[in-house]
């Protein structure tokens, strides 16, 4: 590289380094919609940027520093019930690379001035089902096993499990709420695993969420299914609920259903292929929906 080149990519560096600490970022990681939001803020006096004229240099340095700063929000991004993306990345089942590119999945809503004129900030919006992705590597998912003797179940549309209380974690004393995660397994009560990301199809895993995070209040609506509209069409007008009787995980994300309903679900191949499609609900308490970031 040339002196003057170098120079260059010296005083770039520089310029960026110093728009981090003049931007600042929040927002909220919201598990019901899958998605997390953030706004990135410049503060234009720090910068030395005057309006109008700077008004382009501003966008185009909280452009730059977008991916820096919401990096550390993405790494933290709980995977399952031991994993955050950084873990997996520690681990060498994601490239730093790959993670990286995470952010460029975002969409942006243009940049706006603060009434005072003395900052601009723009909103981000990344979809976590574009991050989850990326884990769903396997051809052809594991098949869910058929019970050795089945009982009589009758095929439902979907499966909501409801898990919005202080339930207790298997193999620890004490209790905890449920928190939300990319890809929680389900257990049943003789602590068989049920399903896990290994056996979703990977169709649906590119498509949508292994399950659906929602609040109770999504499932005590006045209409015919009780349901939310947009939740009734990912587990129809007649989905099977199960009441969770535990939780379970080094963090208490997996719920734990009664082997009789577990049974319910495995003894029917229909019922089998809802939890392939990922037409699963997992009822959580209100708080566990949303989380302020940073």
């Amino acid at each position: 590289m040339k002196p003057g080149g170098l120079v260059f990519v010296l005083l770039l560096c520089g310029g960026l380094a110093a728009a981090q600490d003049t931007a600042r970022i929040s927002g909220v990681l919201d598990w019901s919609r899958m998605e997390m939001s953030v706004r990135i803020t410049l503060d234009l006096a720090g910068e030395g940027i005057r309006l109008p004229s700077g008004r382009a240099r501003a966008e185009a340095l909280i452009e730059d520093v977008f991916p820096a700063l919401i990096q550390p929000l993405i790494m933290g991004i709980q995977v399952d019930s031991s994993s955050t993306v950084e873990d997996m990345i520690s681990r060498g089942e994601l490239s730093l690379r790959r993670a990286d590119s995470f952010a460029g999945n975002a969409r942006r809503i243009p940049p706006a001035l603060s009434a005072d004129l003395s900052a601009i900030s723009a909103q981000y919006t990344l979809g976590l089902n574009s991050i989850g992705a990326d884990f769903i590597r396997h051809s052809r998912p594991r098949p869910i096993t058929a019970p050795m003797i089945p009982v009589p179940a009758r095929e439902y549309t979907g499966i909501i499990i409801i898990a919005d209380e202080n339930l207790p974690v298997h193999g620890r004393s004490g209790s905890a709420f449920p928190q939300p995660c990319l890809f929680p397994k389900i257990w049943d009560s003789e602590m068989n695993l049920i399903f896990d990301r290994g056996m979703l199809d990977q169709r649906t895993g590119g498509d949508r969420a292994m399950v659906r995070y929602v609040g109770r209040e999504s499932i005590m609506r006045s209409t015919p299914s009780a349901l939310d509209e947009d939740l009734a069409s990912l587990v129809g007008e007649n989905p099977l609920r199960i009441m969770a009787r535990g939780i379970f995980g080094v963090l208490p994300t997996d719920p734990v259903i009664d082997r009789e309903d577990a049974l319910l679900i495995l003894s029917n191949e229909t019922n089998r292929r809802l939890l392939r499609e990922g037409r699963v609900a997992l009822v959580i308490h209100r708080e566990g929906l949303r989380k302020d970031l940073p």
